[in-house]
């Protein structure tokens, strides 16, 4: 056992608070704090920032905290083999992912996990915004992105395939982009933040920028905009596979896609033994996209003629 005090700076950790610490240890949120002075006075230093609203670690609370994660996942590990217990994956990971891919690409496969790893409980938070993986005390981030972030340990899962496509009635009303120069003359759809659009073509990396005809925060509605024929879009094919195998939308200058650069990460903490159930459910998820993740599978309608 480590000392006390320490499990009770992780569990302030991991619940975010003293309240929510004190009710899994089953103490008193005062009793929490006078342990929490007690051991910020024997260290010499703040451990956590407090405030009337949240929880903040300091450096020297960071520091800590990710020592002491490497100390438990060890001392687990040791256990374990002392013991003679079988390695089967257990706990609670928390896990944070894109709104639109966690709902289309994780949760439906959440059951089989559970399934197979009854010992395993999740936590899933869908959010786009950018999720600091301490500051959100989640154990696996899954990131679309070219660079997953430095300090942090990195699977890439598969390639974020992004083409050019719209709807049947906006290519009937409008014509088909023959050039990516035509692009200039048709309504570009995209949230805020997407444009230019980086794409590579046969020779090499072009930049297609403009205005959006539809300003918006949410890629959502971008691919519900594009699905009504409003204009032109770059999707990733995770997200508008099901469309273009059912016609409604279809791959225009299909010579012309997002750079192949941008994957799908799992992004974790770096730990030199990391907990049995945060590594399955990693593999889970390499197994379900790899080597060709569904969406990819998914009949995909020829490009876009004359009409």
């Amino acid at each position: 056992m480590m000392d006390p005090d320490y499990d009770l700076f992780a569990a302030i950790v991991e619940e975010g608070g003293l309240a929510a610490a004190g009710r899994r240890l089953r103490i008193s949120p005062a009793m929490v704090s006078k342990r929490l002075v007690r051991l910020e006075e024997r260290l010499g230093t703040r451990l956590i920032h407090r405030t009337t609203r949240r929880l903040a670690l300091t450096a020297a609370g960071e520091r800590l905290h990710d020592d002491l994660r490497e100390i438990m996942t060890a001392l687990e590990a040791a256990e374990r083999r002392v013991s003679g217990a079988c390695e089967e994956a257990s706990g609670t990971i928390r896990i944070t992912a894109p709104t639109s891919f966690g709902r289309m690409h994780v949760a439906p496969w959440l059951g089989r996990f559970m399934d197979e790893h009854p010992r395993v409980a999740l936590h899933i938070d869908l959010s786009d915004d950018y999720a600091d993986l301490l500051a959100s005390r989640a154990d696996l981030a899954i990131r679309i992105t070219v660079d997953p972030g430095p300090g942090l340990a990195a699977r890439r899962l598969a390639t974020n395939r992004r083409i050019v496509c719209a709807a049947p009635a906006y290519l009937e009303r409008f014509g088909v982009p023959r050039d990516i120069a035509d692009l200039r003359k048709h309504r570009l759809l995209a949230a805020e933040g997407q444009l230019p659009w980086r794409l590579i073509g046969p020779d090499g990396p072009v930049a297609v920028d403009g205005v959006s005809h539809v300003g918006t925060n949410s890629s959502e509605v971008v691919r519900e905009l594009a699905m009504a024929g409003a204009g032109v879009a770059l999707r990733s094919l995770w997200d508008i596979s099901e469309a273009l195998a059912l016609g409604q939308v279809r791959q225009i200058l299909p010579r012309f896609e997002g750079s192949a650069d941008v994957g799908l990460f799992a992004v974790h903490l770096p730990q030199p033994h990391p907990p049995l159930a945060l590594s399955a459910f990693i593999d889970f998820l390499a197994g379900l996209y790899q080597p060709a993740p569904p969406w990819e599978r998914t009949a995909i309608a020829p490009a876009a003629q004359d009409f």
